[in-house]
């Protein structure tokens, strides 16, 4: 028990001491978990040696969000995440009122207009680590119609984390219902 209490201690002195955010063993900020995501710990757990490699976090449930978004389940970025125990609910909410609704006019709890995509990875993902080459041959494949580096977001690159054909659209600022007119056929 003793084993247990004096890192926990360590790490609320550190954090009191103001000597940096507490991190997770992976590096990045913990999250906040919904009641649908949290994992209970293994019977024992608590009692088990600290080791050098951090813990595996179980794979995200998305099941909820996949009877409707059943193309996200192989989604690279939807699918890398579920499996490193981030799923849907940790960046869109709950999102109960949208779960339920089956005229499909009710949006997501957060959904993100390009200026938040940005932040919304950064609580998560310090750094980004690839080389400019990198950043500019896949910005000029995939985003031709961008063309000042400011417009580019990190969903531009990393996945296919958009719809490719809507049958309902929201103002991604105000989560209003737009015209149907506006949601045929745009991301």
């Amino acid at each position: 028990m003793l084993a247990v209490l004096l890192p926990l201690a360590a790490i609320a002195m550190l954090a009191l001491a103001g000597e940096g955010e507490v991190k997770e063993p992976s590096g990045r900020a913990p999250q906040a978990a919904t009641s649908a995501d949290a994992v209970s710990p293994t019977p024992g757990a608590a009692a088990a040696p600290k080791t050098a490699t951090p813990a595996k976090r179980s794979p995200a449930n998305n099941g909820a969000c996949l009877v409707c978004h059943a193309n996200y389940e192989d989604e690279p970025m939807a699918a890398s995440h579920a499996k490193e125990g981030t799923g849907c609910m940790d960046c869109h909410g709950q999102s109960l009122a949208h779960r339920n609704d089956e005229g499909n006019v009710t949006p997501p709890d957060v959904i993100y207009p390009a200026a938040k995509i940005d932040p919304a990875c950064k609580k998560c993902h310090e750094d980004h680590n690839a080389p400019a080459v990198k950043v500019i041959a896949c910005w000029q494949e995939r985003c031709p119609a961008k063309t000042k580096p400011s417009q580019i977001v990190c969903t531009d690159c990393h996945g296919e984390h958009r719809l490719t054909f809507r049958t309902v659209r929201w103002d991604k600022e105000t989560r209003k219902l737009l015209d149907p007119q506006d949601a045929g056929g745009k991301p």
